[in-house]
């Protein structure tokens, strides 16, 4: 380990967060074509969030990605339109609807997610089980400090 400064160590911690921001920019607009060529980075994001929530309202996804109404609306018609999502009334409230992922997506997703794994692992394989979790917890705590 190099004897480096703390606010040293802070630039450096900057740059490769730099670096990690626009590899993970590319890397969604590859995987969002990947699940269809049409597919926008921003649907694709809602999109897996949509598999992992489970069907919600179009409310929710605006409080979670904190942009309006409008924008919202118009992602899950681009996903609508794409046939990657599905509407069903809200049981709860007949007035409101539920979107969800719909079962096409969803293989999608998980074909994308295999094959990225798959090439995540040969990219990784100098490093060990031991330190790909070492390095997910100190991302883990990073996150968490930061609030995310």
């Amino acid at each position: 380990m190099t004897d480096t400064s703390r606010p040293e160590s802070l630039r450096h911690l900057e740059r490769e967060v730099g670096v990690l921001i626009r590899r993970v920019k590319r890397v969604i607009g590859e995987r969002a074509r990947a699940v269809h060529e049409d597919l926008q980075p921003a649907s694709y994001l809602m999109l897996t969030w949509l598999v992992d929530q489970g069907p919600v309202r179009a409310s929710s996804m605006v409080e979670k990605f904190n942009i309006d109404k409008g924008a919202v609306s118009r992602q899950l018609q681009h996903l609508d339109e794409l046939g990657l999502v599905e509407r069903t009334p809200d049981p709860a409230d007949g007035r409101a609807t539920l979107v969800a992922a719909s079962d096409d997506a969803v293989r999608r997703l998980a074909d994308v997610a295999e094959h990225r794994r798959k090439w995540l692992d040969e990219q990784l394989g100098d490093w060990t089980a031991d330190e790909l979790a070492h390095f997910a917890d100190l991302l883990e705590r990073y996150n968490h400090s930061l609030g995310v």
